[in-house]
């Protein structure tokens, strides 16, 4: 399927690895220049390397915090006037809420929730203004179904799934759409290090964890990030302009919800 987005421009958040870059990839994979994002420069360079030689298109690295304002400022000196946003952050460490300290929880709420909407806040009236803008939110699975010791991640998130579910009827008019979507568990590295944490806690091995997950996921699987990517382009795709406001599970049928 010809997705019309060639030519366009897009920013992903955290995308040096992870769904982040699937993300990344598949935008450039259809024609798409991307402005890819990350803490590591190191990392950050051969991830540009590796997707513009795979695409063929043009990628731009900003080494930065998205978490930061000087780190979205960053972003958006490379990328003034982006077509598609795609928010993504890390999420806080799993932990007891009752080990969170208030400084633990307002750090979650700015990275998972503020973070984002000050970058949707700075991009959406252009959007607006030049009749098409496509933001798409990496929350969790986590926002339907909370997991053990993720309370702060899922809290933060559904906030913003709750702040942007307003604000993506107010531009729904002018060809701009906001959605998200909530990954379940997807082989990456943030789930290996849950994993291990764990493991550690519990005694067991790492496989053992991992079999223990994957017994509870109808598909008898972890997702492959590249799935999560292809869902995120067709997102922002010409043919997506009346979804907005939705959230997109993507779990391999782990909710067991019928909504």
């Amino acid at each position: 399927m010809e997705l019309g987005l060639a030519g366009k421009r897009a920013i992903v958040c955290a995308s040096s690895k992870g769904l982040g870059r699937a993300c990344a990839t598949a935008l450039a994979r259809e024609g798409c220049e991307v402005v890819i994002n990350g803490r590591d420069a190191a990392t950050l360079d051969a991830t540009a390397r590796a997707i513009a030689d795979a695409t063929g298109a043009k990628i731009i690295p900003v080494v930065a915090d998205v978490g930061a304002e000087a780190g979205r400022a960053a972003l958006l000196a490379a990328c003034p006037a982006p077509d598609i946003l795609v928010n993504n952050n890390g999420g806080p460490p799993a932990r007891d809420f009752r080990e969170l300290s208030h400084a633990d929880m307002i750090a979650g709420v700015e990275a998972n929730m503020l973070t984002p909407i000050a970058l949707i806040r700075s991009v959406i009236d252009g959007m607006a203004e030049r009749g098409f803008g496509r933001v798409i939110n990496i929350t969790s699975g986590s926002v339907k179904a909370p997991l053990p010791n993720l309370d702060l991640s899922s809290g933060a998130r559904a906030g913003l799934t709750a702040f942007v579910a307003g604000v993506a009827r107010q531009v729904a008019a002018r060809n701009v759409t906001i959605n998200s979507i909530l990954p379940g568990a997807f082989r990456t590295e943030r789930l290996a290090t849950i994993a291990q944490a764990a493991a550690r806690k519990s005694g067991k091995s790492v496989e053992e964890i991992e079999a223990a997950r994957i017994v509870t996921i109808p598909a008898r699987r972890l997702g492959d990030p590249d799935e999560f990517g292809e869902l995120c382009a067709f997102l922002a795709s010409a043919h997506a302009g009346y979804i907005t406001g939705q959230n997109f599970l993507i779990d391999g049928g782990a909710f067991p919800g019928a909504f």
